[in-house]
């Protein structure tokens, strides 16, 4: 029999979150007692120890953080695989959380999750938006199933597909100077208030493919969280904005805004979708990612 077991990934990570044998003890239900004795077995049988005491507070070893790194990727698969169990005993196929790594991508997404609900009535759909920012690590850890972005990270064991061809294009209110231009240099955007959504600079299209490598920044660069605060903003001449083409142009109407091309030859952009390597075959998985194509 193997000398580590699930119980005692349990423990290195619940000591790791509550400080100390004792809270632990209380969180998995064992006395604490019980627990020294398990952590000393498990100490001699390894030869090594996975603790030391720093005042009141135990602290990882070298190999404590080995095994905790390992607790935190092993445990959540586990937990995954038992939901997925749970759903098929009660006759479910199984469900498909989708995280969110940019913000316009949700209006993008709510086109595909309708028709996806109606063709997969047996299938659960939760979309966290919290993951917008740390998207890889949440697949890794098996807290989303599936990871809409633009800038994919290829890691392996996973994988990216294209779904959705785009263009970004600059979003400018109905009196501005640009409204009618065929297309906008970057030295024309060093006068505006620029409105993005609160995302690392490094991380916008509007500066790291077109802005910083011509060295220009805007006058202003102001941050708004939701896309309507953001069109109605460059609507009343407030500054202006980078969006989908396809998102703009929905929104038009509405908003009384125009998409300009950034550029002579524009700036193409896709939407992708990431899953892990091994969940490839999932039936209903694979589903969304035709309908998404489509």
């Amino acid at each position: 029999m193997s000398i580590l077991q699930p119980i005692h990934f349990e423990i290195v990570r619940a000591v790791e979150q509550h400080g100390s044998l004792t809270a632990a003890a209380e969180k998995l239900h064992f006395t604490q007692s019980a627990l020294s004795h398990t952590v000393r077995k498990l100490e001699e049988q390894l030869g090594l120890d996975i603790w030391y005491r720093e005042g009141r507070r135990l602290r990882p070893t070298q190999a404590g953080e080995y095994l905790l790194t390992v607790a935190n990727r092993l445990l959540p698969q586990i937990a995954h695989a038992e939901e997925h169990l749970k759903q098929f005993a009660k006759g479910e196929r199984g469900s498909l959380r989708i995280g969110m790594e940019c913000h316009p991508c949700y209006q993008w997404l709510l086109k595909v999750v309708s028709p996806y609900l109606a063709a997969w009535p047996e299938v659960d759909v939760d979309v966290k938006q919290k993951f917008q920012f740390g998207g890889i690590g949440a697949l890794f850890g098996y807290e989303i199933d599936m990871l809409v972005t633009p800038d994919p990270l290829y890691k392996p064991g996973l994988t990216f597909e294209p779904v959705f061809d785009y263009e970004q294009v600059l979003v400018v209110g109905p009196r501005h100077p640009l409204r009618d231009a065929a297309y906008v240099q970057p030295r024309q955007i060093s006068d505006e208030t620029l409105i993005t959504y609160p995302v690392a600079i490094e991380r916008l299209d509007i500066y790291n493919l077109f802005l910083t490598p011509a060295g220009i920044a805007p006058k202003r660069h102001k941050i708004i969280e939701t896309t309507d605060i953001m069109l109605q903003m460059v609507a009343s001449g407030r500054g202006v904005t980078a969006l989908p083409r396809w998102l703009v142009e929905e929104q038009a109407a509405k908003f009384n805004v125009t998409p300009v091309k950034l550029g002579p030859k524009g700036m193409d952009k896709q939407i992708f979708l990431g899953f892990r390597e091994a969940d490839a075959k999932i039936d209903y998985l694979h589903a969304f990612i035709e309908l998404a194509r489509g």
